[in-house]
């Protein structure tokens, strides 16, 4: 029994200290997230303008074409994926590596067909197990990315779009929308469509040096970075949101695994005390 008890104690103390750990990577985590919301609310008036823009001169003339705004025949398709560099994160992960899996058996019979770019180690170890071709990687990126963290990946993946290397590029990353839901989303990044010129309502009007072919050709490789930009953030958003959640719930779990072995102990403890006062009335008894 004082064997039993004495691992009983030693498990409590166990899952205590594994309690403090989750509560500090929850409080960490926290805090984290507030500043990768605070930095993507930051990047958005930036991108706002730019779309503001580069929707002005491409709407304004059909004669004003791009690479980026023809479609042609798809023959090969281009995926950025983005996921984690580390785990701890509940589903975050999982379920945007099952959602590209699902997309790609979906829409292609063969490897042929796509090419994957992908940031983070936990999608980049992924595909590697499933021994699939990673045209580019990049790993260790800190949970507060710049944009020259991924300028090479970015840039690779649209220039190949211009060069005619692939026809369409999907962006695969999960949304935040807060703490406890990330969805995992596919989205179209290349070719862009065309927006339709807009009929009525106030609008800015700009003046285009050299011409506004110029500027359309400078600016959307640009809009195309600043966008898988934008989903990198949205993607850290997201795995903070999680990890937060994920670390939140292990620390409940925890608390209520305590719980539930304190009382084993005392049970424990108690049932000892008994045996030890019956078999001290017992030796009592039997001496007189």
């Amino acid at each position: 029994m004082a064997k039993g008890m004495r691992e009983i104690k030693r498990q409590i103390k166990s899952v205590q200290s594994t309690k403090q750990i989750t509560k500090a990577m929850e409080m960490v985590a926290a805090s984290k997230l507030r500043k990768a919301q605070e930095k993507a609310e930051a990047a958005r008036p930036y991108s706002e303008k730019l779309k503001e823009v580069v929707t002005s001169i491409a709407s304004s003339s059909n004669e004003v074409s791009h690479p980026m705004l023809v479609s042609r025949p798809v023959k090969k398709t281009a995926y950025l994926i983005i996921t984690s560099d580390r785990g701890l994160a509940g589903g975050y992960n999982a379920n945007i590596l099952r959602q590209v899996t699902l997309t790609l058996k979906e829409r292609h019979s063969s490897q042929d067909e796509y090419v994957l770019y992908v940031i983070g180690r936990k999608g980049r170890d992924y595909f590697r197990r499933r021994e699939q071709a990673i045209e580019l990687d990049v790993t260790d990126l800190s949970d507060s990315p710049s944009f020259a963290d991924i300028k090479t990946i970015a840039n690779q993946t649209v220039s190949g779009f211009e060069e005619g290397k692939f026809d369409e590029i999907y962006i695969c990353y999960s949304r935040f929308v807060n703490a406890l839901t990330q969805v995992p989303t596919v989205e179209k990044l290349l070719p862009m469509e065309r927006p339709e010129q807009q009929s009525s309502g106030a609008s800015a009007q700009y003046e285009y040096e050299p011409s506004s072919e110029a500027v359309l050709e400078a600016l959307l490789p640009r809009y195309a970075e600043t966008l898988i930009y934008g989903a990198l953030l949205n993607g850290k958003a997201s795995e903070l949101g999680a990890k937060m959640t994920a670390m939140g719930s292990a620390t409940k779990n925890a608390s209520k695994l305590i719980g539930e072995l304190s009382l084993t102990y005392n049970r424990a403890r108690q049932a000892a005390i008994t045996q030890e006062i019956t078999e001290i009335v017992a030796g009592a008894n039997a001496q007189s």
